[in-house]
């Protein structure tokens, strides 16, 4: 088990990851000391945020090599259905080569049998971008959720603004949230640790 996984298995309930861009080496600090247990950066950031982060580090696309030499501990790809060829079982088995935690993001019922068919992936991200007009927030995490074979990590990538709405995905059985939108927030830290603590926890 990879530093990534076992920090959101082990971790003390549901794990808050938020997305960091910008002062990404700022940013990582201050999401160590707000509780976050792993942190998401553009895979050209990772040695940015190892430099000044312990916590296990997630990386979205580029190069699996460059993720793990550069300190990265999981890796994330979007699926990209009949285009992806091969490439899927190719990076999944280079990233265990590298023993990088790997999963691919899905976002409807079709493509998560792919995935679980194809690579059998220790963890599932349900990505909630780009929503369509009539789903609703953690709508698109909650109907895959009951898909998901036991015994796998989730991981939801769904808008959350309040810290109900993470409860909510504990209760439903979700391993860790990855939250965008944080780094822009003036008051990064606080809105980390409310999200994490909740709101009394900065006051």
């Amino acid at each position: 088990m990879s530093r990534f996984s076992q920090a959101i298995s082990e971790g003390d309930g549901i794990s808050v990851i938020p997305v960091l861009a910008g002062d990404v080496e700022a940013l990582a600090g201050q999401a160590e000391e707000a509780g976050a247990e792993a942190i998401m950066v553009d895979s050209s950031d990772v040695g940015r945020a190892r430099g000044r982060s312990a916590l296990p580090i997630v990386a979205r696309d580029g190069d699996p090599r460059a993720v793990s030499a550069a300190g990265g501990d999981a890796f994330v790809v979007a699926y990209a259905g009949a285009a992806d060829d091969e490439r899927l079982e190719r990076l999944a088995s280079l990233a265990r080569e590298l023993d990088l935690d790997f999963a691919v993001d899905v976002r409807e019922e079709e493509e998560l049998e792919d995935v679980l068919e194809r690579i059998d992936p220790d963890i599932v991200l349900i990505s909630e971008r780009e929503l369509g007009e009539d789903e609703e927030d953690l709508e698109r995490t909650l109907d895959l959720l009951a898909d998901v074979p036991a015994g796998k990590l989730v991981v939801s990538e769904a808008r959350i603004e309040s810290r109900e709405q993470v409860l909510a995905l504990e209760r439903a059985g979700v391993d860790a949230i990855l939250v965008h939108g944080l780094a822009r927030d003036p008051d990064f830290a606080a809105a980390l640790e409310e999200l994490v603590r909740g709101p009394e926890s900065h006051r």
